[in-house]
Parts: C-alpha cells; structure tokens; sequence
C-alpha cells in the first residue's frame, strides 16, 4: 500500500463520473440526453431564481447536482451477484431493500433484486438484478446455467483489489482508480458479442427478452445510467421535441404549461428537495420573487432556439421514440420518484457460436431512463400510494392510446386518484404521510426555557422548529417493471417451472452475504432522531408522552441495528 486510503464516497462520485463517460461513448443518445436534460435543468434554475431572489447556482454546482445517477445491471449467478456486492461495498454502498419482480403482476419478469447506495444522502444507486433459473422449465434452466458458468466478468486483479480493500477497511487513490479501470474496461462495459444464438432467440421467442439479456452477454453492461432532473415533464417534453416526437407549438404550449405549474410548485420546501447543498439559513434568506407571463415566455423561446442545434438533433440519431407515459405518482403529488424513459435502442450483436460460427444480428435493451425524485413516505402513506395507483394503472389500462391522443385530458385522469394526496409538504407531514428531518432555529435556541407545548405543528408555525422532508432514495418495483416492459415491448412473463417459485430477501441476503438495509426502518430513524435531538434542545422532550418517546427511541435503535453509526439515526 502506497499513501493514505482515499475518501470512498470521493472515489464513488469518481467512478460515476467514469460509467457516464463509458455509456457516453457507447450510447451516443444517452450523451445527448444529458445536454437535453442540462438545458432544462439550467431553466429550472433560472425560473427558482426569480421566484427566490437571492438563488443562484454556479456552473460546478449544476454540473454536480445534475450529475447523480442511477444505473441499472443485470446479473446471472449467485456469485457473480456476491461479488457485485463486495465491489459497490468497496465504495461505500450498501444493499437497500429487497424487491421481488417476480410478484409484480402482469409486468413480471424473472429477476429479485436490491439496490446498492450510500446510507446517507445518496448521491448515486444502482439497481442490480439476479436472474432466477428456477423461473424456468429444468431443460431452459439447464441451457442458461451451463452458458453462464463458462463465462468470468471479474478478473483476478479486480477480485485481488476488492479483497484487499475489505482485508484493509480501504484502498489508495491508486488502487481505487485501478478498480475504477476494471468496471470501466471490463465488468460494465459494452462489447457487443454475446454467445448462444440458439439460446437468445428460444428466451426472446418464449417472452423473456430480460433472461436473453443476462444469459447471452459477456459482461454486466449498463441498461441505463439515469441524471438527475429537476423538473421531469420539462424534459419529457424537451426529449420528445428533439426527437420529432412534438412539433414547435407542441413543444411550446407543454413547456409553458410545466413552467407555469412549476411556478406554483417551486417553494422552499421545493428548493430544499432538490438542492441538497442549500442549507435552511441560505433558504431563508431569499426574497420572494414573481415570474411573470413574459419570462415564461422567454425561456420557452431561448429552449426553442437551443434545441434547434446541431447536437440537440436526436431525430438523426437511431432511436425507438420516447414512453407514452411516465410511471410513479401524478405530476402534482411529490412523492416518491416518478420515473420516464426514451425506449431502447436496436443495437448490433455479433453472436460466436460454440463451433466457431458467427452470427451477425441485433439486440435491443439498452434504454435511457430519467427521474425525479419526491418524498420518502411512510408506511401510512406507501399503502395510499399503493391503493391510488391500482386506480390509476386501472385507468390507464381502460385506454392505453388515451396519452398519444389527448396528454391533458391523460394527465387529469391520471392525477385524479391521486386527490386523497395533499401537495405540499406540511400538509403531508401534518397527516403523517412522509417522514421529515426536524432542526432547531435560532428563534427556538432563543426560546428554551420558555415554552409551554411540545406540539410539533405549534413549534413549526412559531418558528421554533423547521423541517425538511426526507427525500425518497429508493425505487418502486412497478414503476421499474412497467420501464422494463415498455422498453422490451413484453408486459409481463410466466414462470415455466412445474410449480412457480417464490423468493425472499433472507435468500438474497444469503447471496450477498450481508444483511439488506429496510430502507424505511432508516427513513424513520432518521425522523425520530431528529424529533428527539430538536425537542430536547428546545427542552420541552419531557413534555411529549412516554408512549411517543418510546416509539421514537425504539425506531432510532431499530435504524441503527441496521446501519451503525453510518446514518443519521
């Protein structure tokens, strides 16, 4: 070992930047999205600018915050998937929540999954799938598991390197950027061969386009590397008009309509959401502003003129067009993460057979998603969400053609299930809908000694204590499985094994070799713990029943068990 061991969360930040690069290079489409999606993000900042005088975002800034992503992979073996496990683990991320596609409807697939992110304050995740052969008929089975044994995505040197950091507790800028050169040059790395002709066409003929993608393949490629945006239907709309999918007036009356809406909606809490690295002080100390009809006007014309640019021509490049439809929540509920995606891409494949033949086709899986991400909610507000959404995907299902035909009238219907929640965040908070982190201001540390209450809602409409909801870090199993069938244009798959199999998190877990974080046990932990340390500084903690603290310190000890001392808890 040379030098000091290097920040991991750093040399994470590192390694993303390296994997957009790589996909960059590969998927011409996903390098111009990212300027698509710049341009609206610069506009979304413009127009906070005027609503909050006193906003301002440096270039460094907008580069760091729209440059969180979100990947996606795809793994065949169970140890393929351990050591997956080890590598995100060298860089400070953690398994977080176990998801069962196969449980998920007519948009099954036959995949378990986590996803791999920091603890705190995530930055970047990666949602990692493990394809379950059991899901198929023993002679299928036989077929892909023999193909996948013959095949070794990590090399000595990158398993040598992950042991090392594990046997140190931490690696050397050096060795971290040598791991880097092995996810990069190896493990997530496109090449377009892939093996069994035979095998794709039987997974891809029989409906299971997701197995041909694991089995066949030579590496655990990227399907998608999502930015961060701050307003989604902005770039859904900007995506759609620099692929020819909307004509200028379309274009313009949907980027006015998002702008006016986002007038509405950018408040504080909105700035807080979206820019992690503005504290409450810097918040606070903005004026209001006003937008008018005119600088709506003006941004929609200077995206007009943007986008008329040589490298905002997506409509030349290869492309399947763009979803009809965004999965998650309505445009006007901010919670949890709405997600969207332009379809994937037909990319070529040269397929080595075992007696030396080669097959020259094309493969299509590879897709570019995009998110915005709302509040995390509580279990209480899960089973809301849950409930409303059954109605709306009902809705969708009684007329599919309905977004292509009329997208406002899709629009209304699809948010009217979604009345039961309210927009904003004290609303959300006051009927314990989402989780929220609570400090002390000034006024209350002025204050102590004084007060007469311990309600939360008295203390923040005084003053004495703010909040900020907890941001949702995770990912929704039906909103993923209806990515992936839009994109692979198969809604759905049954298991062809004698009798169906179910499956468990204490099953991955015994993959992975770790425990999965329950995201919601930290989400709740980090609440209660911010209750606590707020109303005890305020000292009025003894004034809240004993059963309430109880609850709150139980959940604070439950987050911890969980994560140790590498949470807000």
């Amino acid at each position: 070992m040379s030098g000091p061991f290097a920040d991991r969360v750093e040399m994470q930040n590192r390694l993303f930047a390296e994997l957009s690069a790589l996909f960059a290079r590969e998927v011409p489409m996903y390098d111009r999205s990212l300027l698509v999606n710049r341009a609206c993000n610069r506009t979304v900042c413009e127009l906070a600018g005027k609503l909050h005088v006193g906003f301002a975002i440096s270039e460094a800034q907008l580069d760091r915050t729209s440059g969180e992503r979100h990947g996606a992979i795809r793994i065949g073996r169970p140890d393929e998937y351990r050591w997956i496990g080890r590598f995100f683990g060298c860089f400070a991320m953690e398994p977080h929540n176990f998801y069962d596609m196969t449980a998920v409807g007519s948009k099954s697939q036959p995949i378990i999954a986590t996803a791999f992110r920091s603890v705190v304050r995530p930055e970047h995740r990666v949602f990692t799938s493990l394809l379950m052969t059991d899901y198929f008929d023993p002679q299928t089975r036989e077929r892909i598991e023999s193909l996948l044994a013959t095949r070794q995505v990590f090399s000595e040197r990158a398993k040598e390197l992950i042991e090392r950091c594990e046997r140190q507790d931490g690696l050397a800028r050096e060795d971290f950027e040598a791991l880097i050169g092995e996810a990069t040059g190896r493990i997530f790395r496109w090449t377009g061969r892939a093996r069994d002709h035979a095998l794709y066409e039987h997974l891809c003929r029989t409906g299971f386009k997701i197995a041909a993608d694991i089995a066949c393949f030579e590496s655990h490629h990227l399907n998608h590397l999502t930015p961060n945006t701050f307003c989604l239907d902005l770039y859904v709309a900007s995506m759609k008009r620099c692929l020819g999918e909307l004509d200028e007036p379309e274009f313009r009356s949907r980027a006015t309509l998002v702008m006016a809406r986002l007038c509405k909606t950018a408040d504080r809490d909105w700035l807080r959401l979206h820019f992690k690295h503005l504290s409450h002080a810097e918040i606070d100390s903005y004026q209001s502003g006003v937008v008018a009809t005119a600088d709506i006007g003006r941004w929609v014309d200077a995206l007009v003129g943007t986008f008329r640019g040589e490298p905002f021509q997506l409509a030349r490049l290869k492309h399947a067009g763009f979803k009809d439809s965004t999965e998650g929540p309505s445009e006007d509920t901010p919670i949890l993460l709405r997600q969207d995606a332009y379809k994937a891409l037909t990319e070529p494949v040269q397929f080595r057979q075992s007696d030396g033949s080669i097959v020259d086709t094309v493969h299509t899986a590879r897709f570019g998603e995009i998110e915005e991400r709302g509040y995390a909610t509580t279990p209480k507000g899960r089973t809301l969400y849950d409930d409303c959404l059954i109605q709306a995907e009902a809705m969708r299902e009684r007329d599919p053609s309905l977004p292509a035909r009329d997208f406002a009238a899709y629009e209304a219907a699809y948010a009217t299930p979604f009345a039961p929640f309210p927009k904003t965040l004290p609303a959300l908070l006051a009927q314990a809908l989402v989780f929220g982190r609570y400090a002390v201001t000034p006024k209350g540390v002025a204050a102590r000694g004084t007060l007469k209450s311990a309600d939360i809602t008295e203390l923040l409409h005084a003053g004495m204590l703010q909040v900020e909801g907890l941001r949702y870090e995770d990912f929704l199993p039906v909103s993923a499985a209806g990515i992936f069938a839009s994109n692979l244009n198969q809604y759905g798959t049954q298991s062809t094994a004698a009798v169906k199999p179910t499956y468990s998190q204490t099953q991955l877990e015994a993959i992975l070799g770790k425990p999965i974080v329950d995201a919601t046990v930290v989400y709740r932990g980090m609440d209660a713990a911010s209750l606590l340390a707020a109303l005890q500084m305020l000292g009025v903690l003894e004034m809240v029943p004993a059963e309430c603290r109880q609850a709150w310190e139980e959940a604070v000890a439950a987050c911890r068990s969980q994560t140790g001392d590498a949470s807000d808890c």
